[in-house]
């Protein structure tokens, strides 16, 4: 099956959505997302999305605290575009029906997360990121010229390279004619030919054994353009929540915010001892990767596989009205957080880095474009400050829209890409190798290249990944695709690029820390 679209666009969180929406007037869309369109990491976002609303909040604050949060690696230009353009973007969630909680003087009632100065963080109880999937996506259902493809997955870019040209890092114009899609339910591959093709897959944290993140995170987009030769940066910046429930085996973990540190709540060890003033002066609303490294440490120190998060010295009513969703997770385990601690360790979160854009959103290949967790804007540096993703989301899909509608009327269709040939392939009958593989390399990525790493780590992880990734590639050539193949190749690409760029990376910055370069004190 061949498919003609003027905007290709594969991913249905925040970012996917606001393009779509945003593009839909000027030409066809096509919305792929490969399980159903409200499975994303935005429906999962709890805390909210940081704008600068009021007084005494600045602009100049909130850019001063995503610097020092990234360890002054962001790119500064990228920084005062997303932060100066926040308050314009937020207007336009609520044109959209988006609904932020209030205080009853009719105010934003603004949170606070760690790494930032005032309160400015916009919220829908705990429940923001559900709210804004939502309205978002019924927006899109109710657009005429939106088509959504669920259960359907990108397997790969179209480039020159299907055309029979040798294509390489050094290759200057690579080109994105479109991506070929696997209709998972038939397991057809369509080919996708699209004048315009944005990325908004989101992350990868399914790389590790312990993630925050939805089953669907497993650096799709990401391990599709490092394939086409594009720019991946800073895949060694992986941000690891420091408060997810522990509560195994459930998987994906549950996400305890950290806009209830904000709220006040305190982190203790098993004993009851609260222990963050001995890591950093803010205690417990320090940034996330000294957080997470703080209860790491104690967590090895003691030999405990959690710490405790607690609540009950707080407001009961207030705690429960804005935090319902946490508190009957909890209650549903049997943990009333007005009464009992709760036990949490570090999970897989957000990752820094991702495909390289430009100021609008345009990657190193043509005619492709990225935004959300799957592009490195610029905007983290080596640590995100905490409510900034569904921020940069919103600015860089608003500037991609625009140059992308701006580029159409010269993109013509390539017809000459050919249709999936499946000739000589086999249905494999051993997904033991599949699932077993996925296991080892979530073993590997969080013993070897986790919140702490060293050289000795590293390289171990980079040899052990090397077996896993030509077993991987023997699987793919020789057998007619599906889902869990692609998945699987997917997280294997994105192992081996965080691997590669931590083990290149000769300094401990931020998110990566290593034993062998102690960390530099920075002003």
């Amino acid at each position: 099956m061949r498919y003609h679209t003027d905007f290709l666009v594969v991913g249905s969180g925040i970012a996917g959505l606001s393009f779509a929406l945003k593009v839909a007037n000027r030409g066809k869309v096509l919305l792929v997302t490969k399980t159903a369109a409200d499975e994303t990491a935005t429906r999962y976002a709890q805390g909210g999305i940081a704008a600068v609303m009021y007084t005494p909040d600045t602009y100049e604050k909130h850019i001063r605290d995503t610097m020092v949060a990234g360890d002054e690696l962001n790119d500064p230009e990228i920084v005062r575009i997303t932060i100066t353009e926040s308050t314009e973007r937020v207007k336009e969630l609520l044109d959209w029906g988006v609904d932020f909680d209030r205080t009853e003087a009719g105010r934003f009632d603004l949170g606070k997360e760690g790494g930032h100065s005032e309160y400015r963080v916009l919220h829908h109880k705990d429940q923001t990121g559900l709210e804004i999937e939502k309205r978002l996506l019924q927006r899109v259902r109710e657009h005429p010229g939106i088509s959504i493809w669920e259960n359907h997955f990108a397997v790969d870019l179209l480039t020159q390279h299907h055309l029979g040209q040798e294509v390489t890092k050094r290759t200057r114009n690579i080109e994105c004619y479109g991506a070929y899609i696997l209709d998972i339910e038939t397991n057809e591959i369509k080919t996708v030919l699209a004048r315009i093709t944005l990325l908004a897959t989101g992350g990868a944290g399914n790389v590790y054994g312990t993630t925050t993140n939805p089953s669907v995170a497993k650096g799709d987009g990401v391990a599709m353009v490092h394939r086409a030769k594009g720019l991946i940066e800073n895949m060694e910046f992986i941000q690891v929540h420091p408060t997810a429930l522990f509560n195994p085996p459930e998987r994906p973990s549950f996400l305890i915010t950290e806009a209830l540190r904000g709220f006040g709540a305190e982190l203790r060890t098993q004993d009851g001892k609260a222990f963050m003033h001995k890591y950093d002066s803010r205690g417990s609303l320090a940034p996330r990767d000294i957080v997470a490294r703080a209860i790491d440490n104690e967590m090895k120190i003691r030999g405990d596989e959690f710490v405790y998060l607690d609540c009950r010295h707080l407001p009961r009513q207030e705690l429960i009205s804005g935090f319902p969703t946490i508190y009957a997770k909890c209650l549903s385990i049997g943990i009333d957080i007005t009464h009992t601690m709760i036990p949490v360790a570090p999970a897989a979160h957000y990752i820094c880095g991702g495909i390289r854009t430009d100021r609008n959103g345009s990657t190193s290949i043509q005619n492709l474009f990225a935004s959300g967790e799957c592009a490195y804007t610029g905007l983290h540096g080596a640590n995100r400050l905490a409510s900034n993703s569904l921020l940069e989301s919103l600015v860089f899909s608003h500037r991609a829209a625009l140059q992308a509608q701006s580029r159409l009327d010269g993109i013509p269709f390539c017809e000459a890409i050919p249709d999936w040939n499946a000739e000589g392939m086999v249905l494999t009958e051993e997904m033991i190798l599949i699932t077993q593989t996925i296991r080892e390399l979530q073993s590997i990525m969080s013993s070897y290249v986790s919140i702490v790493r060293s050289d000795m780590r590293l390289k171990r992880a980079f040899d052990r990944l090397g077996i896993l990734f030509r077993e991987t590639e023997d699987i793919y050539h020789r057998s007619i695709l599906n889902i869990q193949i692609c998945e699987l190749r997917n997280l294997v690409n994105i192992a081996y690029l965080i691997i590669k760029m931590a083990m290149a990376r000769k300094e401990s910055r931020g998110l990566h820390y290593t034993l062998d370069y102690p960390p530099m004190q920075r002003s």
